[in-house]
């Protein structure tokens, strides 16, 4: 991203630069988009969150997350930028949706949900001393309404989608995504397309795949991750079908 001579208008989150931009905000989106890629996809059978992994180490434990988290029973989400910020923002997420089953008595919706997170992240880009957070959520789930699929950036704008892709790997991903995508997909159909995006993603950088995969069926709006080894299963599965003959 090329950035004017930010100036004055560098060093405090609540000035326009003569252009109108906020570069405090810029530099929080570009954290993102350089961070690990994360996918989201939305079918008539439910959401799929898929995200890549690195192990920074052989001593780290294989089987911690810090790229997909449960907010509700029926809903999820996929982080993208600094995992220090998402981690206050999913709190956020998860004593809003507990607070409105304490309230109601019944389980928040998608969008009500992505719209608290949005309007957080809003404030932090208004006050001074304080920064925006540098992260990206993709937030499935679902709902009275259906299966709901919402992004939300540093800005604290939050919009719906049909499929999403965040990181690094963008791209790649969505350009997959725009060729491949039919709202007629099957739950296992989007997860193969997921799997697909993430291989492909990473492929593309030369680094073997590590993928993480998360599922909220329509039918029990139950969230779960997928086992290591049935992830594993969709990647040989795809490898196996992309090898040349």
């Amino acid at each position: 991203m090329a950035f004017a001579m930010p100036r004055a208008y560098d060093r405090a989150i609540t000035v326009f630069s003569p252009e109108g931009r906020l570069f405090q905000v810029e530099y929080a989106l570009e954290t993102v988009n350089r961070g690990a890629t994360v996918v989201g996809i939305r079918c008539k059978e439910g959401v799929v969150l898929g995200a890549e992994e690195l192990i920074e180490s052989k001593l780290q434990d294989p089987e911690f997350t810090w790229k997909l988290y449960q907010i509700d029973e029926h809903m999820g989400a996929a982080v993208v930028g600094l995992g220090s910020d998402a981690r206050i923002l999913i709190d956020r997420a998860r004593i809003s949706a507990q607070s409105n089953r304490l309230l109601y008595d019944e389980p928040i919706d998608v969008e009500v949900v992505a719209k608290k997170i949005g309007d957080l992240k809003q404030l932090y880009t208004q006050h001074a001393g304080v920064r925006p957070f540098g992260v990206s959520l993709v937030i499935g789930g679902v709902d009275n309404v259906g299966c709901r699929l919402f992004m939300t950036d540093p800005s604290g704008t939050y919009r719906s989608y049909k499929a999403v892709a965040v990181g690094k790997g963008r791209e790649v991903v969505e350009s997959i995504l725009l060729k491949e995508y039919r709202e007629d997909l099957t739950l296992e159909e989007s997860i193969r397309l997921a799997v697909k995006c993430l291989v492909k993603a990473i492929e593309q950088r030369g680094e073997k795949p590590r993928l993480r995969i998360a599922v909220i069926p329509a039918d029990t709006k139950k969230y779960r991750i997928l086992p290591m080894e049935e992830v594993e299963k969709y990647i040989r599965e795809f490898a196996s079908s992309s090898a040349p003959e």
